[in-house]
């Protein structure tokens, strides 16, 4: 078997980290015991580009179990557990990530995963199906999977375009996605990732939020509840107006520079924080960012400004300015949650990935009848995850009575 990763002698420990994670994602795991007696993806070859973690691990062996043949490379360069990478590759998946792979090796990772001639994939970024259009427009493709926000909005841009070639289900935009993975899932993980990395108290600091869609409401909701002053920045007046109703101070990114002690981007955008906003920051400013890509923060302009830059810590990296102002920057820019953290915690991935196994199956069983193009999760696979969850925490849904029943399905019934 074909593979690239760091050392597979550390395939006993990504074992034990593998079987921890199982623990706390019920949901996939039924569905991994019904992929395995059906044998659901019997012949079929899988390709995923996605964060090696314990979490992504047990939905590998689930479409594995399932019958399926899957290779795997990572999302991020910084993202890889290579325990858990040596731990699949032992358990007779292809890997190719290596943690702090240089950014060749990155993209030659996703070809080795593309050489295995994949029927689907699955992407978080959509770094696989860039590739695919830029590079391999020629090989065929069934279908796809995209787990991250930043990466539907790629998609929705090439289906705009007209240019993707194939159906993609965006499992982001799924309810048991993006409200609970994003917002529960980022908000803790990526406060796990600064505490991780600089030690610090945010009781009592300034915490600017750079975007306040889900993960950003989430990261906002963390920080405010360790008992942060929280400083929202968001360009839409209704979010906005939702992070200002929800407690935290909403300005721009001039007005926000100069007070921040901690600053955090999850915007999906590009250079969210620039040379201006730096050269404005107190002394200790500590800049982390939670969205996919590592453009959010400006680290050109940053080091360009900078008499010297060292790591003070693991994945903190110190830079001084001219007038001897030191600023911190976590995990190279990128995801501060895999970065310098362990990502997602399982308990909610397990609704993320549990999300994207019945992906995985539902484009199989419909792709000759999808054109091209963006779609969401059908809203009964949404609900059966949601339902599964529940039960797996032991909470119970109501059952309406046929009177109430009655009275919602009439025009006739009121006063």
């Amino acid at each position: 078997m074909d593979y690239d990763i760091t050392d597979l002698g550390l395939a006993p420990e990504g074992h034990r980290r593998i079987e921890w994670a199982g623990r706390r994602m019920p949901v996939l795991e039924a569905i991994r015991a019904r992929f395995e007696a059906e044998q659901t993806f019997e012949g079929k070859r899988i390709g995923a580009c996605m964060h090696v973690t314990t979490e992504t691990a047990n939905l590998m062996l689930a479409l594995k179990a399932g019958g399926a043949e899957v290779a795997l490379c990572a999302s991020n360069p910084l993202s890889t557990q290579d325990d858990v990478a040596a731990a699949l590759v032992d358990a007779g998946v292809p890997v190719y990530a290596r943690r702090g792979e240089d950014n060749d090796t990155f993209y030659s990772h996703i070809h080795s995963v593309l050489d295995t001639e994949p029927h689907i994939i699955f992407d978080d970024g959509s770094d696989m199906t860039t590739v695919l259009h830029k590079e391999r427009a020629s090989q065929p493709i069934v279908g796809g999977m995209e787990e991250t926000t930043t990466g539907v909005i790629r998609l929705r841009a090439m289906a705009e375009d007209g240019v993707l070639r194939f159906p993609v289900v965006a499992v982001n935009d799924s309810d048991t996605k993006h409200l609970f993975d994003n917002r529960h899932g980022t908000g803790q993980s990526s406060l796990d990732g600064i505490l991780r990395a600089a030690n610090i108290l945010f009781a009592g600091r300034t915490v600017v939020v750079a975007g306040y869609g889900d993960c950003g409401w989430g990261i906002a909701d963390r920080a405010k509840g360790l008992g942060a002053d929280t400083v929202v920045v968001e360009k839409d007046p209704v979010r906005a107006l939702s992070a200002a109703m929800n407690g935290h101070r909403v300005m721009t990114t001039d007005e926000a520079a100069p007070i921040g002690d901690v600053f955090i981007t999850a915007t999906g955008n590009i250079h969210v924080f620039r040379a201006e906003h730096f050269l404005s920051m107190q002394d200790g400013a500590i800049l982390a960012n939670a969205g996919h890509f590592d453009v959010e923060l400006d680290l050109v302009a940053l080091d360009r400004i900078s008499e010297s830059r060292r790591e003070i810590r693991d994945n903190l990296e110190e830079y001084v300015l001219a007038d001897g102002r030191r600023l911190l920057v976590v995990a190279e820019g990128r995801l501060v949650n895999l970065g310098a953290a362990e990502g997602h915690p399982a308990d909610v991935m397990d609704m993320s990935f549990a999300d994207q196994a019945l992906a995985a199956e539902w484009i199989f069983a419909n792709a000759e009848d999808l054109d091209p193009g963006v779609y969401v999760l059908p809203e009964e696979l949404d609900q059966e995850v949601a339902r599964l969850k529940l039960e797996a925490m032991g909470g119970g849904l109501e059952q309406l009575t046929p009177e109430q029943e009655k009275y919602l399905a009439s025009w006739q019934e009121g006063t």
